[in-house]
């Protein structure tokens, strides 16, 4: 099996940025984490992180025909990008939608998600545990 995570702008500054909000944890070390857990499972995993739109579309477009999942946390481009969400439907591929806090309790217009109508699932106010239970998520789709 083989795993793309999608990690949107400014999920690079994770322990920098609003560690009340997204905790102290790095980039680096989410990273870390989310390879591990992937080895253990015996999956192949590529983490890829951009704070352009474009790049991210053009890292699901490069999915296609090669991952049989998507783990996406799209950052601000949740709420924004109509591109992403078309990027998603034109691969087809099994999709989680992750976001490591609980959005639905922030700032309204947090609780907007296009790339949800392109995900079968979506994790929210796990913290990073929320990328595990999404590849989890994936795992039991492919199989049945």
């Amino acid at each position: 099996m083989n795993i793309l995570v999608i990690n949107g702008p400014n999920l690079n500054m994770l322990g920098i940025r609003e560690p009340d909000i997204y905790g102290k944890e790095t980039y680096n070390s989410l990273v870390e984490k989310i390879e591990g857990y992937a080895k253990d499972k015996s999956i192949d995993v590529n983490c890829y992180q951009s704070n352009h739109e474009g790049d991210l579309v053009d890292a699901i477009q490069k999915a296609f025909g090669v991952c049989d999942g998507i783990v996406i946390n799209p950052g601000a481009y949740t709420h924004t990008s109509i591109a992403i969400l078309d990027a998603l439907k034109a691969v087809n591929i099994p999709a989680v939608e992750v976001h490591i806090s609980d959005v639905d309790s922030r700032e309204e217009f947090r609780k907007i998600s296009y790339v949800r109508n392109a995900c079968f699932e979506t994790i929210s106010g796990k913290g990073t545990d929320g990328y595990l239970l999404a590849i989890d998520a994936l795992i039991k789709r492919v199989a049945e």
